[in-house]
């Protein structure tokens, strides 16, 4: 958790000192994560963007998506994800947001109660 009581976006960081968002439990070079850095205390260059009109049920339309690359000291580390709105370019600068309803829990067809419905958006600083 973040100061602010927020869940944190933590990457995985490996032995051989390469990071990845989400974590998983092998590393590239086979090693288990050594520790976390939180990506919430950093801001990302956006690599591309795009806006997807045909969505999931329960997904905002037009959904604005976004490949983002945070430098972690010297070391890189992509993320998709939600973007807040449209007014954005290839190279922006953007930081991380929690949001707790990145879709409606009524759209779907699973039970809602089932189901995680936040995450992280990003929004142009």
């Amino acid at each position: 958790m973040t100061e602010d009581n927020n869940p944190s976006m933590e990457a995985y960081r490996y032995e051989d000192g390469s990071l990845a968002y989400p974590g998983h439990p092998l590393g590239p070079d086979g090693s288990e994560p050594v520790g976390t850095v939180d990506l919430t205390d950093y801001t990302a260059t956006v690599i591309t963007w795009t806006t997807a009109t045909a969505t999931p049920p329960g997904v905002r339309q037009p959904n604005h998506l976004a490949i983002v690359e945070f430098d972690v000291d010297g070391t890189p580390v992509r993320a998709i994800g939600q973007v807040t709105d449209d007014n954005i370019e290839i190279g922006d600068e953007v930081e991380p947001i929690y949001s707790e309803e990145l879709r409606d829990p009524e759209a779907g067809i699973r039970e809602a109660k089932s189901q995680r419905w936040d995450g992280f958006q990003f929004e142009a600083v």
